[in-house]
């Protein structure tokens, strides 16, 4: 089902109401409930998504033309809203840090997949699988094994390209790579315009590129491979799937320690630093994180969105889905009204942040543009972003101080503690 036909349905309405103790106290396991039914609820929707993106890719393949181009393009944006407002759930939860990497591993060498601008270069000193070019061999030759790439199915890209060589450049599944798949590389590096790859890449009849049948049997695989994926954690967060069960076995203060640490270090080292200010520094659109679509400008939305879902334990979905309880912001209101009301202010202010980051992407210049040398007024827009979601953090981390958690470290990031180390 297409986004404006759940959205028109109202399908998949999903309320949660876990209540506060009679005695006026907030419950630790009630935060942990609402945290898990908010991930329920949000994987699942990603699974929804994934699932037209898969039917939009196969409209493609059986009629390559434009308009079904423009089409799975559309339905991998909208796949990408509810994924990426899970991302929260890393780095605190390990059942999805250890799986994350197969749906949304970042950046990666593209030459691995498809042909590739002869400005991409012939090879890379880090990664000898560079051009490897997966779609015009059906025999590679990685890391000395022959590997028979005949026929591309879900399990060659997950079980040996993926990370071929232990190389996390080689990124042969997942988001970006049907990102890649659709757009082709980004050739405009700070100027304007996105990754321009025609629909007859995938028409053996008019072909464009060579190897079409093969790159439309890569975006089967891909898309079919997300699907499955997103179908092991959507059921990891039911009621009682593996990642509920590991969240129990931590204990509540283990557990309040995990949705804090999860929002910390998305909020400080993955987003601000790693994502952001690290392209900034560079003035390097390449650190773009949707680097051939120019869809950073959402995605990076979604991750600040999804930080305020889990601090105020409210979900409100893409496909009717709503979940509301009692939340981590409740829990620290009991102990400190005051470190509560600033965590929301710095979130908000996060929020707003953001907002205007995507506005200006829709308005006046893209992602890749706002971080390009010279350009004073994308430039501080971006470190808006940045700024807020340090102080936002700085935060987060007077919460995890009234509530007395030990044991919490955040994600760092050398573009934010070492910043002189990016240039070495």
């Amino acid at each position: 089902m297409n986004l404006k036909r759940m959205l028109a349905a109202g399908t998949a309405i999903l309320l949660t109401t876990a209540a506060f103790a009679h005695d006026g106290n907030v419950h630790d396991e009630d935060v942990l409930k609402t945290y898990g039914d908010i991930a329920a609820a949000a994987y699942g929707e990603a699974l929804t998504t994934a699932k037209d993106l898969e039917a939009a890719a196969d409209r493609l393949i059986a009629e390559p033309t434009e308009e079904n181009l423009a089409a799975a393009r559309a339905a991998w944006k909208v796949a990408r809203r509810p994924y990426q407002q899970t991302e929260v759930y890393r780095f605190g939860n390990a059942i999805v840090d250890d799986w994350e990497g197969k749906v949304n591993a970042w950046p990666l060498d593209e030459g691995l997949i498809d042909y590739v601008d002869a400005s991409y270069g012939s090879e890379s000193p880090e990664n000898p699988f560079y051009t490897a070019n997966i779609i015009a061999h059906p025999s590679l030759t990685l890391g000395g094994e022959t590997i028979d790439a005949s026929v591309i199915t879900p399990e060659l890209l997950s079980s040996k390209l993926q990370e071929a060589g232990e190389i996390e450049a080689n990124v042969a599944t997942g988001y970006h790579a049907i990102e890649f798949l659709l757009w082709g590389q980004d050739l405009n590096f700070t100027d304007a315009g996105a990754g321009a790859r025609p629909a007859t890449d995938f028409d053996p009849k008019a072909c464009t590129g060579g190897n079409c049948e093969r790159r439309a049997a890569y975006l089967k695989a891909a898309t079919g491979l997300l699907v499955a994926d997103l179908e092991e954690m959507a059921a990891a967060w039911k009621a009682d799937g593996a990642a509920r069960k590991e969240l129990d076995e931590l204990g509540e203060d283990a557990g309040l320690a995990a949705i804090l640490t999860g929002m910390g270090s998305l909020s400080y080292g993955e987003l601000a630093g790693e994502r952001m200010k690290l392209g900034l520094l560079l003035h390097d659109p390449e650190e773009e994180h949707d680097c051939f679509s120019d869809n950073t400008h959402m995605s990076h939305l979604d991750d600040v969105l999804g930080i305020r879902n889990v601090w105020l334990g409210r979900y409100e979905g893409f496909g009717g889905a709503k979940v509301e309880g009692v939340s981590l912001k409740d829990l620290v209101a009991e102990h400190d009204q005051a470190v509560a009301d600033e965590v929301s202010a710095k979130i908000e202010a996060t929020v707003e942040k953001a907002l205007a980051m995507k506005a200006r992407a829709e308005t006046v210049e893209a992602y890749d543009q706002m971080i390009g040398e010279g350009n004073a007024e994308g430039n501080a827009t971006v470190q808006a972003v940045i700024d807020a979601l340090v102080e936002q953090t700085r935060a987060i981390e007077r919460a995890v101080a009234v509530l007395k958690l030990d044991g919490i470290a955040f994600e760092g990031s050398d573009s934010l503690d070492n910043p002189g180390s990016v240039f070495q």
